[in-house]
C-alpha cells in the first residue's frame, strides 16, 4: 500500500488519526527534508526516510514505486494538504507508481488563515502559486478575483513571486493598491503576522509565508 497523507502546515497536530494511523504502520516514508522533521516521532525508527529534493525527486520517486510494487507499505509525506499546494508532486507520485494512491489530506495553512482572519471560503478565492511552470494563468484569476470583489487566500511562490512581488504584479494590473494585505508566516508555529496594503506591502517575508488579500468592499453578512 502507498498513502500520500498531508501533515498539517508546519504541525502534526493537524494531521488527521487516519493520515497517523497510516503513517505509524509505514515500512518506507517519503518527503522533503522539513516535511520529515516535521513529522518527527511519528514516523516509525525501523521506516527507511527517503528524502526528496527538486532535483532528485524523480529518481526517489521511482525508488518509491519499486518499493510499493515490491509489497512494502509506503508513505508519501505532504505539507498541509496536497490538494492545496502538492498536487504537481501527487501527479508524479501517481505516474512513477503507475496507479492511484490512497489519498489523506490534511488541513492547509489556507485553512488557517481563513479561520484566523475570519473570512469563509464562500467569499474567497484560493490560489496558489507554489507550483512549477508558467503562472500568468493563475496570475489573472487573481486580478480577476480582485476586481470581481471577492477575498482571495494565496501562497506564494519560494523566490520568484513572493508577497511584494504579488503586490507590485497587482498594483501594475490595475488592481487598487488600497486593498487590505495580511501575511502570516509560520502560522501553525511561532506564528508571525503582518497588515497593511499591496501599497506598503515590505520586502521581508519567508519561504512559510501565506496571504489574504481583503475586498475592498466586504460582501455584508446574511445573517
Amino acid at each position: 500500500m502507498i498513502s500520500a497523507i498531508g501533515i498539517g502546515p508546519g504541525d502534526p497536530n493537524y494531521m488527521t488519526r487516519l493520515g497517523e494511523a497510516r503513517l505509524q504502520k509505514a515500512e518506507l516514508v517519503v518527503g522533503f527534508e522539513t516535511v520529515l522533521k516535521l513529522a518527527g516521532e511519528l514516523i516509525p525508527a525501523s521506516a527507511e526516510r527517503v528524502v526528496l529534493t527538486y532535483r532528485n525527486q524523480e529518481d526517489q520517486l521511482a525508488h518509491v514505486a519499486a518499493r510499493h510494487a515490491a509489497g512494502a507499505r509506503c508513505a508519501v509525506l505532504f505539507m498541509g494538504d496536497f490538494l492545496f499546494s502538492g498536487y504537481q508532486m501527487l501527479e508524479r507520485l501517481e505516474r512513477a507508481c503507475g496507479e492511484r494512491v490512497e489519498r489523506i489530506p490534511g488541513i492547509s495553512a489556507a485553512q488557517l488563515v481563513a479561520a484566523a482572519g475570519d473570512v469563509c471560503f464562500d467569499e474567497t478565492t484560493f490560489i496558489t502559486f507554489h507550483r512549477r511552470g508558467d503562472l500568468q494563468p493563475f496570475q489573472q484569476r487573481l486580478v480577476n478575483t480582485l476586481q470581481e470583489g471577492w477575498n482571495a487566500i494565496v501562497i506564494p511562490r519560494p523566490w520568484d513571486f513572493m508577497p511584494h512581488e504579488i503586490s507590485r504584479y497587482l498594483i501594475e494590473q490595475g488592481v487598487d493598491e488600497r486593498h487590505p494585505l495580511e501575511v502570516w508566516e509560520n502560522l501553525s508555529g511561532e506564528e508571525d503576522h503582518w497588515s497593511g496594503t499591496l501599497a506598503s506591502c515590505p520586502d521581508s517575508f519567508s519561504d512559510m509565508s501565506i496571504l489574504l488579500i481583503r475586498t475592498l468592499t466586504p460582501i455584508p453578512s446574511a445573517v
